[in-house]
């Protein structure tokens, strides 16, 4: 129950220790969030960001498809009929990690080989952070989204197996969690689009 707060101390007290040692020690100067910033590389923020964008998604849609699969093989134990119909909440689990391979093939797009002269410019450094950040965005959006449409993928199969006039009705909510991956596909398109290539002018 308290492990987050033991957790959060932890790391506070090991930020402080490290801090004051360095500070005690003059070396204070090497803390310094604006010069780490700015020494790595932005091909180093657009490849986390992608990888970010590509990993979040598909975690999401492998976990929806744990929850829907055990709930359609559990329910289908006493209504086999549910078996083929509740396999769309699979299908709409299975787009969330499209959503993400998606957008990470278009940021990777944005990648071209740039020479270490060019690399540190004002153009270079905002594609690095706006496919960090972007990938950030679309892998956790998906990723809730994958948890949500398979939450309720796995309602949508226990309760078409106690009643099947309500499968209709839990699928229309399922396609309303489904959308949510889809925000986070434009939002990914709308700030990687802004970005230019590496080493573009």
């Amino acid at each position: 129950m308290y492990y987050p707060g033991y957790l959060y101390g932890f790391f506070t007290t090991a930020f402080v220790v490290v801090g004051l040692y360095m500070l005690f020690q003059g070396q204070g100067e090497a803390f310094n969030v604006g010069r780490f910033l700015e020494e790595v590389s932005p091909y180093a923020w657009a490849n986390i960001g992608i990888a970010l964008c590509i990993g979040c998604s598909t975690v999401g849609a492998a976990w929806g498809i744990f929850l829907t699969g055990s709930s359609i093989l559990g329910g289908g134990v006493r209504a086999p009929r549910i078996r083929t119909k509740n396999l769309i909440s699979i299908i709409f689990c299975e787009v969330v990690a499209i959503y993400g391979v998606i957008i990470a093939i278009i940021f990777s797009a944005k990648l071209s080989p740039v020479p270490e002269s060019q690399l540190y410019t004002q153009n270079n450094y905002y594609t690095g952070y706006a496919l960090f950040w972007g990938g950030i965005t679309v892998g956790f959006c998906n990723l809730i989204c994958g948890i949500s449409v398979g939450i309720n993928g796995s309602g949508a199969a226990l309760a078409d197996a106690a009643d099947p006039s309500l499968f209709v009705r839990i699928l229309v909510i399922e396609i309303f969690s489904s959308v949510l991956g889809l925000f986070g596909l434009i939002i990914g398109l709308l700030v990687g689009g802004k970005a230019l290539d590496m080493g573009a002018a």
